[in-house]
């Protein structure tokens, strides 16, 4: 997408390939060069260009638009040589994020189509990435979490978690207490989970999908024991938390700690966190 300046790309699997997308930030402007070359020798003739900047919504095989803004940038006439067009969208206004998940994806392109006579076409999409960057400032202040796991005569143990909200590149600090440990315990982990919730009310569909796990303990602890927990979440390639997408589909984020016992029995609680860019 050249508009003169080197531009960050981001690295996304695209139908199993992996392909480089230029990346913008929502709000920025999207200024491009299109160019239309005619066969070798021959004129082409057209019924007009236009370029559209396009977005997304894909969940299955349903999609649905919710950006659609047309630029014509050439009437119907004849090409004789290669011709290069500019186009701009100064303040496209592209309020969601890109995202690719495991039953939906957010997708940006600009498609370009080149009308031939009799209702036929050139079309050629450039798909591309946006990213939405929050101030920490501007964030509800965390809260911390903090929660007991009991089994009844058997097993006691309190957990705490410093806050609730976390910037990608955060750090998960926390610590587990046992009071009573009457189960033979060989170890514990803290997993990372997401669960995409697509549509609403009851015919809302969740899929789950566990993005990363880190061992905090190996072995039985003993009463009284307290295990400290340092979770770096960056190399995990989170997303930000979203409440509602285009009244489509939601993304959080959880935090599961899971027990596992010497007859590999799993104990587990889960704690939702809020995640921003």
């Amino acid at each position: 997408m050249p508009d003169g300046v080197p531009r960050r790309t981001v690295t996304v699997d695209a139908g199993g390939n992996r392909e480089e997308w230029a990346a913008y930030e929502t709000g920025e402007p999207i200024v491009a060069e299109v160019r239309v070359s005619p066969p070798p020798g021959k004129r082409l003739d057209h019924k007009g260009i236009r370029v559209t900047l396009q977005g997304r919504v894909v969940t299955g095989g349903d999609k649905a638009d919710f950006m659609n803004i047309v630029r014509d940038i050439a009437l119907p006439g004849s090409l004789l040589q290669p011709t290069a067009f500019s186009v701009a969208f100064q303040s496209p206004g592209m309020e969601h994020e890109s995202y690719q998940g495991a039953a939906v994806q957010v997708l940006y392109q600009l498609r370009i189509r080149v009308g031939l006579a009799m209702g036929a076409r050139i079309e050629r999409k450039l798909p591309f990435w946006v990213s939405r960057y929050e101030s920490a400032v501007e964030q509800p202040p965390g809260q911390p979490l903090r929660m007991e796991v009991g089994i009844e005569e058997c097993l006691h143990l309190n957990f705490e978690y410093t806050k609730n909200r976390y910037h990608l590149r955060d750090v998960v600090v926390g610590k587990i207490h046992f009071g009573l440990v009457r189960i033979a315990l060989k170890s514990m982990e803290v997993e990372i989970k997401r669960r995409e919730t697509v549509g609403s009310g009851p015919a809302a569909m969740n899929e789950t999908t566990l993005m990363g796990r880190f061992s905090i303990m190996d072995g039985a602890p003993a009463r009284g024991e307290q295990i400290p927990i340092r979770l770096f979440l960056e190399p995990y390639r989170l997303t930000p938390s979203y409440a509602n997408v285009n009244n489509r589909f939601a993304v959080s984020y959880f935090l599961n700690l899971v027990l596992v016992d010497e007859e590999d029995r799993r104990y587990f609680k889960q704690q939702e966190i809020f995640l921003y860019r």
